[in-house]
């Protein structure tokens, strides 16, 4: 499924973001106001861990930046292909009231 493959993706790179800033596990988790398990399972891209989790973690390793862009509009090309396509063909001058005289 590519949510999962998407998650677990996260999950590794999260770790990876971890390692690189030499951070053991039982700080990170304490960082974050979570348990060491609870790290494990977002370093494992757990389904089941809340999208809070998630963000917190990311904010210790200080990589929120990217977060705020997720479902930005300007990067979502299906809504903004189909936003297009309502677009009108054309577009009329306002048409002047006809006066008497």
């Amino acid at each position: 499924m590519p949510v999962r493959r998407a998650l677990k993706k996260l999950g590794a790179d999260i770790r990876d973001a971890r390692r690189r800033r030499r951070i053991p596990t039982t700080i990170m988790a304490e960082r974050a106001l979570i348990s060491r398990v609870t790290l494990t399972k977002v370093e494992k891209g757990d389904p089941s861990v809340s999208l809070g989790i998630y963000a917190t973690v990311l904010f210790v390793l200080g990589m929120t930046e990217r977060l705020a862009e997720l479902a930005d509009p300007k990067h979502d090309a299906i809504g903004l292909s189909l936003e297009d396509e309502l677009l009108p063909q054309r577009i009329r001058s306002p048409q002047r009231p006809k006066g008497n005289g």
